[in-house]
This record gives C-alpha cells, sequence and structure tokens, in this order.
C-alpha cells in the first residue's frame, strides 16, 4: 500500500486550549527524491499563472484560512506579519513576481499543494523518526534546530511543537526541524496536514488529497488519492 495513516497525539493542554484544532497525517512509502523534475516545473508554471489571476496582494488579508492561520499565530505568539503563515507566504511571494524556491521535487510538489488548497502542509523522513509523534506545548529551555539554522534556537515555553519518541520535529505549524527534513536520499515521507481552529476538517482532507496526488504524480509513489 502506498501511503498509510500514521498517529499524532494532541495533548491534553493543547486540546484543552484549542479544541477545535485538527491534524492529519499520512505515511507515503517508496518515494524518489530529485533535485528537480521537468514535467513538475512545466505544472508550477500553470499554477502559478492560475494564482496570478485568483488572488492579488490586497484581498489576501481577507481570505478566510489565511484568517485562521494569523489568529492562530498570535494565540501562539508568533507575529504573522513577521512570519507568514506558509500558504500565505508562498502566494505573496508569486504575488510580488518572486520565484518560488526550488528545495527537491517531493518538497516542492507539496509547496504547490499548499498553494492551491491555502492550507500549511509539512513533510518528514519517515525512517528518521521515533515512535508516535505528539503536539505539546514546549518547555522551557528546550532546544530546536530548524532548516536553515546555523545554531539551536532556545524555546522560551509556551510554544506549539512536535516531537517524536527522543526529539523535536516541528514548532507547528511554521518551522521544521533540520535533522528530519526531505532529502534526495529520503525514501519514505510523513505527510503532515496542519489544521488550526476555523479550517474545516473537509478542507485538510481536501489538501491531502490533493498533496498526495501531487506528491505521486511527481515522485513516483504510486497509489490512489484519499477518498
Amino acid at each position: 500500500m502506498p501511503y498509510t495513516q500514521m498517529n499524532l497525539i494532541i495533548s491534553s493542554d493543547i486540546e484543552s486550549c484549542f479544541p477545535r484544532l485538527r491534524v492529519l497525517t499520512f505515511r507515503i512509502t517508496n518515494v524518489k527524491v530529485r533535485k528537480q523534475d521537468a514535467k513538475l516545473e512545466k505544472f508550477k508554471n500553470e499554477l502559478i499563472n492560475n494564482i496570478k489571476k485568483q488572488y492579488n496582494l490586497d484581498s489576501l488579508k481577507d481570505v478566510a484560512s489565511f484568517r485562521a492561520y494569523r489568529d492562530f499565530f498570535w494565540k501562539i505568539r508568533v507575529d504573522p506579519t513577521k512570519n507568514r503563515p506558509a500558504a500565505e507566504a508562498l502566494i505573496r511571494r508569486i504575488l510580488r513576481g518572486e520565484n518560488l524556491r526550488r528545495i527537491n521535487n517531493l518538497v516542492d510538489a507539496y509547496n504547490l499543494a499548499s498553494i492551491k488548497t491555502e492550507i500549511a502542509l509539512a513533510a518528514f523522513d519517515a525512517d528518521k523518526l521515533r515512535g508516535n509523534l505528539l503536539m505539546r506545548i514546549a518547555e522551557v529551555g528546550e532546544k530546536f534546530m530548524g532548516i536553515g539554522m546555523s545554531k539551536p534556537m532556545i524555546l522560551q515555553g509556551g510554544e506549539v511543537v512536535i516531537s517524536d519518541e527522543e526529539k523535536l520535529v516541528a514548532i507547528y505549524p511554521h518551522r521544521d526541524a533540520d535533522d528530519t527534513k526531505v532529502t534526495e536520499q529520503t525514501r519514505n515521507v510523513l505527510l503532515l496536514i496542519c489544521g488550526v481552529p476555523g479550517i474545516p476538517e473537509k478542507s485538510l482532507q481536501n489538501a491531502a488529497n490533493v498533496a498526495i496526488e501531487f506528491i505521486t504524480r511527481f515522485c513516483e509513489g504510486g497509489g490512489r488519492v484519499i477518498e
């Protein structure tokens, strides 16, 4: 089977603070990660053209899904004017005429899915994760090494984080850990569909469908889209 659902446990304190927060996770196996893909680049250009027709910079502030992510960011003490929600940040780059960064075909594919669906997505090298994942409140002094960081950041306590049984893998829902990132050596991927209060579960399911479709189309994971 090309993908299976994998457990993410939400701690009681997170559930108490954000009872309508939902997250979907899927494990996609046997992917082929490459630095770039010509078919993906063509598809990306088509999607970019559609995005330019659908949005403008002035109207982004009124998009309901982006408002939901910004509201959540304020509640977890992240300034969304400095750290934009992922999908909004990508769309803003497009509307400003800036190029989307190329990472690899898998990361680029789920970024396009994020753009298309307005939902924040993340992916981890599943073989570098240990046990189930736990979403919880960070403790004071925990260290987190995010992608692109030169040194770990020291958490203040109160941040929403995701950990496996050994380490932090994300500050939810906007920064992922360096040592579990997807690389060209990755073969199995844990895909995270990042919800916040105000995002309907059907929107998360749609984002999962689109992300799995894009990943399996361009990364040879195979399989069908979830119904």
